[in-house]
């Protein structure tokens, strides 16, 4: 339990605030001492799910633009995402095999029918990814967990023989299953440990366009149950974390109902990931605490999101706070679902969702690529999206977008094994989340939408201090250990 301190009545905080008029994490040290009837109240005493980690993806696409880049610029990026100054990143994202942020279609194992896995490969990851994930891990000092994900078995594995859609032939479910735990002993050759897997990525499939697989619900249990599970744990893989489904929220529902109905269902499943592409603002609250109630304690991992369909605006701070983003479903959502697609705010939609999540027991949340170029790829498909670091390779430039920022405000300062804990809010125009770290201190996230200014004042125990917050902002109150003792 956490008592405040007596002594002292003045809350000491650090606050950081990224904003539309042009904080990036600036350090706050002035606060308006104007009179406010809103409050902030954070409760300690009310415990919530325990965090895993904030982080983005290692891509083929990410990796192969910072082979391009020089040393210094190469070194700048990864630092700003792994190191201590920069956005501490703690849970990242792979692609097994290729996806659409690959240069083209590939298999660790492309010989058709080699049902023992003798020709399996990595050798396509040696010069990128695998070299992008190893310099990460020496900037990280607390060092990160990686989620690997496949968009799609080889085709030969798959009725349709193809690299799109179809599903896997019931035949080469053991072959499959082999083919996940050569991968993790491949990677730990190379030095790097898998902490996680997903099943499939999107296995309802994403309209027919890029790397593929479609699983049922049913069907990616009975996979896990009796493949894929068995398979890990007789190799002596049982600690790696399987998370099931892997998609949009509208359907979380059903997938953990199957996957968690019983003991033999759930058994080899540690969790479900989830995506955000179904809103561009609808967190889906309802299926979130669903899933929470379902299989509590499992993990709740966001795996991918990212400003999809949209071609990246260069070194133009503005637009990332305007009003201007269409997403796929703006153009291509039946018109039943067109209200979840409208045009939004790139950072609103990011700290929203984040916000939302924590609020809802998301344990984890993880960004797409973290580098993309001036178009939005390099992508085969041509699937432009846009990345919280901009690169532009022949002139060697690189563009800090407001998202990383974003980003930032969570994963600096909210470390893995942190607890969301509770708070009262009164101004219900404010977006707040908190968390206290392992180290005891107190992390508070709060989202301005607005265009005024706020003010409110903080409490925690006795102790209370007044905060301004910008116009269309985001802020991280950092309340050190320092203003309350742990009553053992």
């Amino acid at each position: 339990m956490l008592i405040a301190c007596e002594t002292e009545q003045r809350l000491e905080i650090e606050v950081y605030e990224t904003s539309a008029g042009g904080n990036k994490l600036t350090n706050i040290n002035e606060f308006a001492t104007a009179h406010t009837n809103s409050q902030i109240r954070i409760l300690p005493e009310e415990k919530y799910q325990r965090i895993t980690g904030f982080g983005g993806s290692f891509t083929e696409a990410s990796a192969h633009l910072l082979n391009q880049l020089s040393q210094e610029n190469r070194k700048k990026i990864i630092d700003a995402y792994f190191s201590e100054s920069g956005a501490r990143y703690s849970l990242t994202r792979t692609h097994i095999n290729s996806c659409d942020f690959s240069l083209k279609n590939y298999s660790y194992a492309p010989i058709a029918d080699d049902m023992d896995l003798q020709h399996f490969s990595i050798e396509e990851d040696l010069q990128d990814i695998i070299p992008f994930i190893k310099q990460a891990m020496k900037t990280s000092k607390d060092g990160f967990k990686i989620v690997s994900s496949p968009w799609t078995a080889p085709p030969w594995m798959k009725d349709n023989n193809d690299w799109v859609g179809g599903k896997l032939l019931p035949k080469y479910y053991d072959t499959w299953a082999l083919f996940f735990a050569k991968y993790i002993d491949a990677y730990k050759q190379q030095g790097i440990d898998i902490w996680g897997l997903t099943v499939e990525n999107e296995p309802l499939g994403n309209g027919n366009n890029w790397e593929s697989m479609h699983f049922t619900a049913e069907e990616m249990t009975a996979f896990v149950q009796n493949h894929l599970g068995p398979k890990l744990e007789a190799e002596g893989k049982g600690d790696i974390k399987i998370l099931g489904y892997d998609q949009n929220r509208e359907h979380l529902k059903h997938w953990v109902d199957t996957m968690f109905a019983n003991e033999a269902s759930s058994k080899y499943f540690d969790g479900t990931a989830i995506h955000w592409y179904a809103s561009t603002f609808e967190v889906f609250p309802e299926a979130l605490q669903y899933a929470h109630q379902k299989a509590p304690e499992k993990y709740l991992i966001q795996t991918e999101a990212c400003v999809d369909a949209e071609v990246p605006k260069w070194k133009d701070d503005a637009w990332y706070w305007r009003k201007e983003a269409t997403d796929w479903g703006w153009d291509w959502a039946p018109e039943h679902e067109k209200p979840l697609h409208p045009k939004y705010v790139p950072v609103f939609r990011y700290a929203r969702d984040i916000i939302g999540c924590l609020n809802n027991w998301v344990d984890g949340w993880i960004d797409w690529n973290m580098v993309l170029d001036k178009q939005g790829g390099p992508n085969w498909f041509k699937n432009w999206c846009v990345a919280p670091v901009i690169v532009d390779p022949e002139k060697d430039e690189v563009y800090f977008t407001p998202l990383y920022y974003t980003l930032a405000h969570f994963s600096k300062y909210i470390r893995p094994g942190a607890v969301r804990i509770g708070f009262e809010n009164s101004d219900d125009s404010l977006m707040v989340t908190a968390v206290k770290n392992p180290d005891n201190s107190i992390a508070v996230v709060i989202f301005n939408p607005e265009e005024t200014v706020k003010h409110f004042q903080l409490e925690l125990g006795e102790k209370k201090v007044n905060i301004k917050i910008s116009e269309m902002a985001l802020q991280t109150i950092v309340i050190p250990a320092v203003n309350y003792k742990i009553d053992q």
